[in-house]
């Protein structure tokens, strides 16, 4: 049978950091993994690398599990926590989180994953490979298809489009939303955000504004989902989404995007090929390019109660229909 021991440390501000650390005993079998939130779709990424190794048969590994909260001084503090441990390899779930270990570690492998643009963050030089001990995977979303997925729902002059400031794939999100916008004819209407709990209150300063909401693959937004769909649903505007993993949950029309336990399985064979041997300086960003990776989340019910009406062909190409 095969063994997975997952070491998971759930850290915030109000109490000590690290107190169940990783044995020292265990650090060459320790895979350490940092995300910067806990939301379905980083939670998905997470599982999917663990199922994805134990399936390969890495029978003796254990799993540091660390969640930074959304705060960059925490995910420091992470990255020097695995660095001290000396574990295997260090996985960063999201930009801000594989930032600070790429910061921290230059004699571990590091692997970025859900990076929308690692170049950009400053993770590695170019995409076509890693660089010294990092390498990882790219959820460069699919904008084009989603802002036509938008116009397809509904008559649509301007899109809302709530966005963290501070997190650096929201903001490469928010460049390619404006400018796909821009080259559609439509109005983009922008709201920041420095942490979660200001996304209630930026939804509310533009829902009158918009005719639809577009949400980024942004963590802080995305880990406050709830309260901007409540805002979005109570003003009668529609909320497009490109996590469909979130929106399962909550009343978004429609979400076009990866399916992030699919990508997480994808992560883990790429580092079972660091584990195996590979340097990670000559392994190239990993992107999710078949169109089997890309799961359409259509919510009839959500449709339906804000009178849309959803184009058959629409529903023909859907993974998923909620609400029938």
């Amino acid at each position: 049978m095969k063994r997975c021991v997952i070491l998971a440390v759930v850290l915030c501000a109000a109490a000590p950091l690290f107190a169940t650390g990783v044995p020292e005993a265990a650090g060459s079998n320790v895979i350490g993994i940092s995300k910067i939130v806990a939301h379905p779709a980083l939670d998905d990424i997470e599982r999917g690398i663990m199922d994805e190794l134990t399936e390969l048969g890495y029978d003796d590994l254990e799993y540091d599990l660390q969640n930074a909260n959304g705060e960059m001084t925490t995910a420091a503090s992470i990255a020097n926590k695995f660095k001290a441990d000396r574990v295997r390899l260090a996985v960063g779930i999201a930009t801000p989180t594989a930032q600070a270990l790429v910061n921290a570690i230059d004699d571990i492998p590091v692997v970025y994953a859900a990076v929308t643009n690692p170049v950009e963050a400053g993770l590695v030089p170019s995409f076509d490979a890693g660089f010294e001990n990092v390498t990882g995977s790219s959820d460069l979303t699919p904008i084009r298809a989603q802002f036509e997925l938008i116009a397809s729902l509904s008559e649509v002059d301007a899109v809302g489009h709530v966005y963290s400031s501070g997190e650096a794939n929201a903001v490469i999100g928010a460049e390619m939303a404006r400018d796909q916008a821009a080259a559609m004819g439509i109005e983009f209407v922008e709201s920041t955000v420095t942490n979660s709990s200001e996304v209630r209150s930026a939804t509310q300063a533009i829902v009158d504004r918009v005719d639809a909401i577009y949400v980024s693959t942004d963590n802080t937004v995305v880990s406050a989902l709830s309260a901007l769909t409540e805002i979005a649903f109570e003003a009668g505007v529609p909320v497009i989404s490109a996590d469909p993993t979130s929106a399962m949950d909550n009343p978004v029309v429609a979400a076009l995007g990866f399916n992030y336990y699919k990508f997480g399985r994808a992560t883990g064979r790429l580092i079972a090929e660091i584990l195996d041997g590979a340097d990670p300086a000559a392994i190239p960003t990993l992107f999710m390019t078949d169109p089997s990776d890309l799961d359409l989340v259509i919510n009839r019910e959500v449709a339906d109660a804000l009178d849309l009406d959803v184009p058959a062909e629409v529903l023909a190409k859907a993974s998923t229909v909620l609400g029938e």
